[in-house]
């Protein structure tokens, strides 16, 4: 039982935290910032995901570093524009929130798609980057799989239609994939995927044309032609579990992480065994002592 007047451990670490909004590029975004201090850290969310998805691990990393969650075009708080959803369009957005900001130089990290626009943004902008960080995405080749092609690929990956789903059941949902995971913080950061609707259903915040052309430049792009590219230290953080018994994709994702140890300079590996791919919520932890040791070596 929490004391009367005292507050738990997450809504403290929420306390931390300040929503913003600024204009780039015309468009409006939203970004949430822990600390104004430090080394500048940006973090990146994946596909169909948003900036809350780090709210249990940026307060970890705001002692250290100057910790900013952005949403990118499309996703959560920002603007949703019906085009620019290709690396180079993100990157732009992302180097504009920079010179708004006034960094200079910032780490990067990105987890799932976000790990491969700090890729790309650290191969098109070097000038601009200490270090990129790539959590569970950023060296995986969609067509490594000379079998996916864009049409199996558009079929097999595309999001699942929660459009009208009451917020009851989908928080049931949301209870059975999480699992020992679950808590009442995780509901929270999954339900920021979607707009609770006026008859309580859920939509969710990245329209299903925007979500295919982003997984359309995600198969498109081709990680292994970037690595030489990348002059500054980059930390890959994949995730793996035990029980994943589908061997040969097991052994395909082990493969393209190898490749990107072996031709991204200057790289650390660290693996987060029976992990699932959200690291930022079933290791929230582990994955800010992963990252300030990096940065202290």
């Amino acid at each position: 039982m929490i004391a009367r007047g005292t507050k738990s451990r997450a809504a403290e670490q929420l306390d931390m935290v300040h929503d913003k909004f600024v204009i780039l590029r015309g468009l409006r975004f939203h970004y949430r910032e822990w600390s104004n201090k430090g080394t500048p850290l940006i973090l990146l969310h994946g596909l169909a995901s948003q900036s809350h998805i780090f709210d249990l691990t940026a307060p970890l990393l705001a002692q250290n570093f100057r910790v900013i969650a952005f949403d990118q075009r499309g996703h959560g708080e920002s603007a949703k524009p019906d085009s620019g959803f290709d690396f180079e369009n993100v990157a732009r957005d992302l180097l504009t929130l920079l010179d708004a900001l006034k960094i200079k130089r910032a780490i990067i990290a990105g987890h799932s798609w976000g790990g491969n626009v700090a890729l790309y943004f650290a191969a098109r902008y070097p000038e601009r980057v200490r270090a990129i960080i790539l959590i569970d995405g950023g060296f995986f080749d969609i067509q490594s799989n000379p079998e996916m092609t864009w049409e199996r690929t558009a079929r097999e990956l595309a999001p699942p239609n929660f459009i009208g789903t009451p917020v009851a059941e989908f928080k049931q949902m949301i209870k059975a994939y999480a699992g020992k995971m679950w808590k009442p913080e995780i509901e929270r950061i999954v339900l920021a995927n979607f707009e609770i609707q006026s008859d309580n259903t859920i939509r969710p915040r990245l329209s299903y044309e925007r979500h295919m052309q982003i997984l359309r430049a995600l198969w498109e792009m081709r990680p292994r032609a970037l690595y030489p590219l990348i002059k500054c230290p980059a930390l890959l953080l994949p995730a793996e579990m035990a029980t994943d018994d589908n061997h040969t994709r097991r052994a395909q994702r082990r493969a393209q992480i190898q490749n990107a140890a072996r031709e991204i300079p200057n790289n650390q590996l660290v693996w987060f065994r029976n992990t699932v791919h959200d690291i930022p919520l079933q290791r929230p932890r582990k994955l800010a002592n992963a990252i300030s040791r990096f940065r202290k070596n």
